[in-house]
C-alpha cells in the first residue's frame, strides 16, 4: 500500500508543478501577445516545420477545429501562414512566417528566463536533485513505451 500512495504522490506533485509552470508561462507569453495554446502550435511548427493542420493537431493533441481557430488568430498576427497543396486543394499546410523569425529568439529567451526565474530560489544541490529526479522519471516513463 505504501508504494501505491507514493506513486499517487508523484502524480499529484507532477500535476501541481505542471500547473505552476503553465500559470507562469501564460503570464510571460501574454506580455508578447501569445497564448499558451498558440505557443504550442508555434513550437510544433518550429520543431517539425511546415505541416498539415491534421498533423499539427496530432502533434499537440488538440482537435482540428481548435487548431484552425488558433491558426486563424496567429495568421491575423502574421506569425503563421496557410498554403494550399498544388496537388490537392483540400489540403492546407501551415508554417511560421518570416515575421515570426524576427521574434523567434525573443520567444525562446522568454521561455528560458521563465524557468530561470521559477528555479532561482533553488540551491545548486536542489537543482541537481531535480535534474536527477526528472531523468529517473523520464527513464521510467520511456521504459513503459
Amino acid at each position: 500500500m505504501e508504494t501505491v500512495s507514493k506513486k499517487v504522490e508523484v502524480a499529484r506533485l507532477f500535476f501541481e508543478v505542471n500547473k505552476t509552470i503553465k500559470h507562469s508561462m501564460r503570464r510571460r507569453l501574454e506580455d508578447i501577445g501569445i497564448t499558451l495554446p498558440q505557443s504550442l502550435v508555434i513550437g510544433a511548427l518550429i520543431k517539425f516545420g511546415e505541416m498539415k493542420i491534421t498533423e499539427l493537431s496530432r502533434k499537440i493533441n488538440l482537435s482540428n477545429s481548435t487548431i484552425s481557430g488558433i491558426i486563424d488568430r496567429l495568421e491575423k498576427q502574421q506569425l503563421v501562414i496557410r498554403t494550399r497543396s498544388e496537388e490537392d486543394r483540400r489540403i492546407v499546410y501551415v508554417k511560421v512566417t518570416p515575421k515570426f523569425g524576427e521574434i523567434h529568439n525573443g520567444f525562446h529567451k522568454i521561455i528560458e528566463k521563465n524557468f530561470e526565474d521559477l528555479l532561482s530560489a533553488g540551491t545548486p544541490e536542489e537543482i541537481a536533485k531535480i535534474i536527477e529526479g526528472l531523468d529517473v522519471l523520464k527513464k521510467i516513463l520511456n521504459d513503459k513505451h
